[in-house]
């Protein structure tokens, strides 16, 4: 019987460290950023280019009414609200997120009645706060009920330390997002929702005889730069989020702590060019392709190969020739029996400790269940284990 591999830790165990030899080149050094939070991953791979205090919540400003767009696209797609749905302007939301608030507004006439695509248009082209409560008390009643299916709906797609007050980013201590969940998002919005995503383009929009220009600064400044927003708080200072598409590859950035208007366009314009630049994409592993075996508890076969359905490519610098090393973690004990086309576990590839992908890997053939001798040895082995 092959010797098993040793756990990692307690819990999830990370096994079968494969140094793979390959002559990957990732990137050594990040690129420096003034910003004191950023995250950047690259689309097709999921490669992640930038990671700055990625997990660290920041006030989000106005960059939380991504989330509420995301919602009222998500509502759209299931038909169960149509663009040409009206809402009425209620007194709150005319003196919360309307002129006298002296925010960012469509200047939304007092009881009257609003398109929910002309709604979008000025959440997204104005950043406007009256058309994100005018949205939010039509479709729950009140900014508040909103905000607890915002909550819920962020848990169900994938984001993990945001948490939001209102539908707006208006000032509250609990609006909170990450970096890495504002790209989570965003990627959300472009890849979930083609009819819509286009409005994060519209360069300018006219409501109640006022016409006000998209105040997202990447449009001249980044070719191929199609979305997304930006935020202030006083806390984090000036935030972006910004996807752009050159040459077949998409990049998403989030970036949070910067000083001033100026800081945030040149930081944001340098780092996404950067990427379009610096980097090439490389397959690793071919779909179908074993890319290792994982020891199984109790088997016929001491062993199970893995392999990922799609192929494994990397998005890697093109400067710094470093070694990529790959591990395949899973849970111990993995036990027979085992199925063909059973999800074993994640490929994750490493640039030094930081995981910049993880891919699922799936069992490459059947493994029954072993003999009444060989689960007492895998027995002992595992008791052993525990003790070591």
């Amino acid at each position: 019987m092959k010797n098993r591999a040793k756990a990692a830790t307690l819990l999830t165990f990370v096994v079968g460290l494969l140094w793979c030899g390959l002559c990957a080149a990732l990137a050594g050094e990040p690129i420096a950023t003034k910003a004191k939070q950023a995250f950047m991953i690259e689309a097709e791979t999921g490669t992640i280019l930038l990671n700055k205090k990625a997990d660290e919540p920041v006030q989000s400003a106005s960059l939380m009414k991504l989330m509420t767009a995301e919602y009222v696209f998500h509502l759209l797609k299931t038909n169960e609200l149509t663009l040409d749905r009206e809402f009425p302007v209620s007194e709150y939301a005319w003196r919360t997120g309307g002129a006298l608030s002296r925010t960012s507004t469509m200047f939304a006439a007092l009881k009257s009645r609003i398109r929910v695509e002309d709604l979008l248009k000025g959440m997204i082209v104005q950043q406007a706060n009256d058309a994100c409560i005018i949205l939010a008390e039509g479709i729950s009643g009140s900014d508040a009920a909103f905000t607890e299916k915002l909550n819920a709906r962020a848990k169900d797609i994938g984001l993990k330390k945001s948490n939001f007050a209102n539908s707006s980013g208006l000032p509250d201590e609990r609006n909170r997002m990450t970096m890495r969940d504002l790209v989570i998002l965003s990627r959300d919005l472009h890849g979930n929702y083609p009819d819509y995503f286009p409005y994060f383009a519209i360069r300018d929009f006219e409501w109640n005889k006022i016409k006000q220009r998209n105040r997202f600064p990447l449009f001249a400044s980044v070719e191929g730069s199609d979305g997304f927003a930006t935020g202030y708080s006083e806390e984090d200072g000036y935030g972006i989020v910004a996807t752009v598409e050159r040459n077949g590859v998409r990049l998403y950035l989030a970036m949070s702590g910067l000083s001033s208007p100026k800081e945030r366009e040149d930081e944001a314009r340098n780092v996404l060019e950067w990427g379009l630049s610096a980097f090439e994409k490389r397959q690793i592993f071919a779909a179908g392709e074993v890319i290792g075996d994982v020891p199984v508890y109790g088997g016929a076969d001491s062993h199970v190969a893995v392999a990922a359905k799609t192929p494994v490519s990397i998005f890697q610098d093109k400067r710094l020739p470093d070694r990529l090393t790959a591990r395949i973690a899973y849970d111990w004990p993995f036990r027979a029996p085992v199925e063909k086309g059973a999800k074993v576990g994640a490929l994750r590839l490493y640039n030094g400790e930081e995981v910049l992908q993880e891919v699922p890997v799936y069992a490459q053939n059947d493994v029954r269940g072993g003999s009444l001798t060989a689960r007492a040895l895998d027995a002992v082995w595992e008791l052993l284990f525990f003790w070591l």
